[in-house]
């Protein structure tokens, strides 16, 4: 299986990076070398990466929380839109609103809106309105869909954050490092590895390499899932008094992650050794933005 990936990465391109007068110097443990001015990513430390990444979601997913997909560039849109509506998890590819973690209630609001003119819409069509009124609701429809139906079903704070290119979403991890909300991120030669928490360095202009690290993290996804249904079934037959302390509402989730993160929370010592050692992951995080 780790053979088939390696294989599958290495033809979907991930090791190619940028060109080398546009690097990142931070990228340098994550690069083997330079060919025709192109730098060559490790695609050791990109499995490492991969691996210590899939380990957490499903560790996180299975305690109860959901994964956030975020890749608003065109390359990432259509695999996001398939792969991640598959495990039931939430994506954003439009564009970030800005807010939509910082400002979740406001979020919420909105999308209570989408589903009253949905409601009208099923019930008679705005027949009930003017034209004018119509095309005005229609209108307000369709903008709230294209930026807001991936997360929809987003009833809380995400545990994690799943982010493709760190130079496009800036806004998303600043608002993820304010709220304490882990993130993993798709890092190319010309970004910044303090950006995330847990950084998988491969080319992330690569439909095929973006849509081979989604698939993968899309099974983690649906690992967690099941074994959180195994824990739900077991808690059931023992008695679930003791489950719902851990989920509550939207409040208690964000106030538990607005506690700060230690970077050697997310280290591969923490996660197991499956990630084949991952000492390099362990790098402070960066202070968050203005600090």
């Amino acid at each position: 299986m780790a053979n088939t990936l390696v294989q599958d990465l290495i033809e979907a391109g991930i090791h190619f990076g940028q060109r080398s007068s546009g690097w990142n110097p931070k990228m340098g443990p994550y690069i083997y070398g330079k060919r025709n001015g192109i730098h060559i990513i490790d695609i050791k430390e990109t499995i490492k990466g991969l691996l210590l990444a899939k380990k957490f979601i499903a560790k996180t997913v299975s305690e109860g929380k959901d994964v956030c997909f975020v890749g608003t560039k065109r390359q990432a849109k259509s695999v996001l839109e398939t792969r991640v509506a598959d495990v039931k998890m939430h994506w954003v590819t439009e564009r970030w609103l800005g807010g939509t973690l910082t400002n979740f209630r406001t979020i919420r609001s909105r999308l209570k809106r989408l589903v009253e003119l949905e409601a009208i819409e099923a019930n008679d069509n705005f027949a009930s309105y003017s034209k004018k009124m119509e095309s005005q609701l229609r209108r307000e429809t369709k903008k709230i869909k294209r930026n807001l139906d991936g997360i929809r079903n987003m009833e809380k704070l995400p545990g994690v954050l799943v982010v493709v290119d760190v130079r496009v979403e800036v806004t998303a991890l600043q608002e993820a490092r304010k709220l304490g909300i882990p993130t993993i991120c798709l890092i190319d030669t010309d970004g910044d590895p303090e950006a995330a928490d847990i950084a998988i360095p491969g080319n992330d202009d690569s439909m095929r390499s973006i849509d081979v690290v989604i698939r993968e993290l899309c099974l983690a996804c649906a690992e967690g899932r099941q074994m959180r249904q195994g824990s739900d079934q077991g808690g059931s037959t023992g008695g679930s008094s003791g489950d719902s302390g851990g989920l509550g509402g939207p409040g208690g989730d964000a106030g538990r992650q607005r506690r700060s993160r230690r970077p050697s929370q997310y280290s591969a010592s923490s996660t197991g050794n499956e990630a084949g050692g991952g000492g390099g992951d362990s790098r402070p995080a960066p202070s968050p933005a203005g600090a």
